[in-house]
């Protein structure tokens, strides 16, 4: 799922846009939320720095201590990858927007058709990146790959295994296998690992213990192979 957080000093506006990304998020069949909203850019940062954001939106003409640009540039300091999109109605600042990776800026009064446009055209962009976000089924339900511990089929079914919950779907190794980053291995032949996740391997109980606590088996078909591979990649002998 897609976190967004919304800053604006305007909390009609704030509300408003909350409920345009909730009714473009369910007509599109996104799996995306709306987890914060704050006129409070403090209260922004603090939660931006704290936890897990995907799309961040400012109003770059906040009337508080620190502007939407500040605030964009603080934000920048500790996340380069969160998706930044700007909402003003003061189109003179747009240009000095960009210099924060921005992805889009919407002019004041955003109307809901604006907002889809460029709501699609985000979700356009996560899926031509497979290297950083997976889509795992056609209802457009996203993962970041960094959150993925392991990746298990189970029948017709793969089980998408992150510390926070279990993602599943109609697939197959098959058609996933070339979405996943390079840190992603076969390690059984019902299992795919997060290499970056594992916390410990037993060769010897053909097991691996990833960083949630969470395990599975390595199959004696992949053990040389993966072995290997650890090897290179980080403290694993």
């Amino acid at each position: 799922m897609l976190k967004f957080a919304l800053c604006d000093d305007n909390i009609n506006i704030l509300d408003k846009l909350e409920k345009m990304l909730d009714s473009i998020f369910t007509k599109n069949n996104f799996d995306a939320s709306v987890v914060f909203t704050s006129t409070n850019t403090k209260d922004m940062l603090d939660f931006v720095s704290n936890n897990k954001i995907d799309v961040i939106m400012l109003d770059i003409h906040l009337k508080s201590s620190k502007a939407g640009l500040q605030l964009a540039e603080a934000i920048r300091k500790f996340n380069k990858d969160s998706y930044l999109i700007f909402t003003t109605g003061h189109l003179e600042y747009v240009m000095f927007a960009y210099k924060f990776k921005t992805f889009d800026y919407l002019a004041k009064p955003i109307t809901c058709s604006r907002l889809e446009e460029t709501i699609v055209r985000l979700f356009e962009d996560i899926n031509g990146q497979p290297k950083r976000y997976i889509k795992i089924d056609n209802k457009n339900t996203i993962i970041d790959a960094s959150e993925i511990q392991y990746i298990k089929r189970d029948g017709m079914k793969l089980i998408f295994h992150t510390s926070s919950r279990n993602y599943d779907a109609y697939s197959s190794f098959a058609k996933i296998q070339d979405t996943l980053p390079n840190n992603y291995k076969r390690c059984h032949k019902s299992c795919i690992a997060n290499l970056a996740q594992i916390k410990d391997v037993e060769p010897v109980s053909g097991t691996i213990t990833f960083k949630d606590g969470s395990t599975c088996e390595i199959g004696p078909k992949y053990k040389t192979s993966l072995m290997e591979v650890l090897k290179d990649y980080g403290n694993f002998e």
